[in-house]
């Protein structure tokens, strides 16, 4: 298939055995991989050219870094076929995929801290003297030379750990690009780099294009995929839903693509939620202003009145998460404020968020949310236990009668109280945390994917809770991937991209096409 290459690109994305389309670089057919419990990569086909930059797309979960993995030789495909140059291989190891020209550049630098410059550009094959010792000389002189053309002029011998973070991630990017790499992998580059940085980075990126080299270019950034990648491929729940050039598909269709909504579908339906909480005569309980942090946030502010649910909306990477933890004092800020019933809380204290009614259900359960080898009581009462204490003594009895409340009104299904909370359902720990949390009697509840990774029964459980939390005049910050669940479920929606406010959706533009369109937009409103 022959496609249009977009303005100023090279390397058209045509199928091999035409004559002058680019060669196969690397290909899998009808990629599987599944883990306990999940199917992660259904039936996968993915092709890599000469001389294209291939955008790899999709919301968490869908697969991307999966994927990666086993192009890599991180993971072994379960069933498959993974091709270079149109024959079959198989990566063993990182390094034997590193050894076959596949070089990869991770959102964390993955070098060597204490380690010089020069040493870490030229780890593994540093150049040698006619005696076979290392030439410091030379390899001092021409790292200084390459990384001048990456826009990093520094000394060469002092240790990595000295640059910032986005010199370091361009030296990655400059040993990536000096192995006889074949395929560059460049999973969100731009992360924690500075505007100059990154134009740098593009520059980088169209001279591999031009030397015949494959790039693959994960970023939820939709202006960095426009400006530099020529073909796309989105993933969806480990299957592949499109692949095609970029220029051909606009970014409200990558939008709906990305998170599994047909356009006429969400026109047809015109879902809307409709609500008088956000009625501007009622003071808000939570005020956010301004929140910036480096490189996450620019100047977001919200507000959220008692008894309403606002939802947060925007991609993967548009800084959902950092905005409910920045309010929850769980990341420092550069800038902003936070106050609750107009009184200020100290940021980036989660201590000082918590006493001022500040409560936060995290993404991530397991990592972040649940203590595995405590109990379901133990769980509950973890962060009410200074409430109730006195004189630095607990009472059970207290402790017993806050449990069996919230087990009660939150239909808990465990054992009992002393039952290990890792041996419950997906949804009753994800119920246990939210009693732990509402046992503190918060003003406001941030809610950080409520629903994701539990069953349909469980999950309506937990909406409708949200919904009497609400009614009960308790303020929320709803975040979710659940395009129907976040339009359904809010009042208000403010929607994020690239880490500012784009858009605030109120009343009847609360719907799934408005919340596309607003993702899609073509520039961020921050500098």
């Amino acid at each position: 298939m022959t496609a249009s290459v977009p303005p100023g690109a090279t390397g058209a994305p045509e199928a091999s055995g035409v004559p002058g389309a680019p060669a196969d670089v690397l290909a899998v057919r009808g990629l599987t991989k599944r883990f306990p419990g999940v199917l992660a990569l259904d039936g996968v086909d993915f092709t890599l050219r000469a001389g294209q930059v291939h955008a790899l797309v999709g919301e968490n979960g869908a697969g991307k870094s999966t994927l990666i993995k086993v192009l890599t030789g991180v993971y072994r495909p379960d069933e498959g076929t993974l091709l270079q140059q149109g024959e079959p291989v198989a990566f063993s190891t990182p390094l034997a995929a590193q050894h076959a020209g596949i070089s990869t550049i991770y959102q964390e630098v993955n070098l060597i801290p204490l380690m010089s410059v020069a040493r870490n550009l030229f780890l593994g094959r540093e150049p040698r003297t006619r005696l076979g010792l290392i030439d410091f000389a030379r390899m001092h002189r021409e790292a200084a030379r390459i990384l001048l053309d990456y826009g990093v002029d520094v000394d060469v011998r002092k240790p990595l750990r000295t640059l910032g973070v986005g010199a370091q991630q361009m030296v990655a990017l400059a040993r990536a690009a000096g192995v006889d790499a074949r395929v560059v992998i460049m999973d969100e580059p731009t992360s924690s780099l500075e505007p100059r940085e990154v134009e740098t980075l593009f520059g980088v990126i169209r001279r591999l294009r031009g030397d015949g080299i494959a790039v693959v270019y994960v970023s939820h950034r939709m202006d960095e995929l426009y400006a530099v990648c020529d073909t796309v491929t989105v993933l969806r729940d480990g299957r592949v839903v499109h692949t095609g050039p970029l220029a051909g598909t606009d970014r409200l269709r990558l939008v709906s693509l990305m998170l599994g909504r047909d356009l006429r579908e969400v026109r047809a339906e015109g879902l809307t939620k409709f609500s008088g909480a956000h009625d501007t005569g009622t003071e808000p309980v939570l005020h956010a202003e301004g929140l910036t942090r480096r490189h996450q946030l620019h100047d977001v502010s919200l507000r959220i009145r008692p008894g309403e649910v606002v939802g947060l909306g925007g991609l993967l990477g548009s800084g959902r998460t950092e905005t409910a933890k920045a309010i929850a004092g769980a990341l420092a800020l550069g800038a902003g404020k936070v106050t609750v019933a107009g009184v200020p809380v100290r940021t980036g204290s989660t201590g000082a968020a918590i006493r001022a009614g500040i409560s936060l259900l995290p993404e991530d359960r397991k990592s972040e949310g649940i203590v595995p080898g405590l109990s379901v009581r133990e769980n509950i009462a973890l962060a009410a236990l200074p409430r109730m204490s006195r004189l630095g003594l607990v009472s059970e009895a207290r402790i017993d009668a806050v449990v069996e409340t919230f087990m009660t009104r939150l239909r808990i299904k465990a054992a009992s109280p002393h039952q290990r909370v890792d041996e419950l359902s997906g949804g009753n720990q994800q119920k246990v945390l939210l009693a732990r949390w509402l046992a503190v009697h918060p003003k406001v509840l941030l809610l950080d994917e409520p629903t994701r990774g539990i069953d349909v029964g469980a999950k309506a459980e937990v909406q409708k809770l949200i919904d009497e939390l609400a009614e009960d005049g308790l303020g929320v910050l709803l975040i979710s991937s659940d395009v129907e669940e976040l339009i359904e479920g809010s009042d208000r929606l403010v929607v994020l991209r690239d880490g500012a406010v784009v858009r605030e959706l109120v009343g009847d533009d609360v719907t799934e096409d408005g919340l596309l369109r607003a993702i899609a937009e073509e520039a961020a409103v921050h500098g």
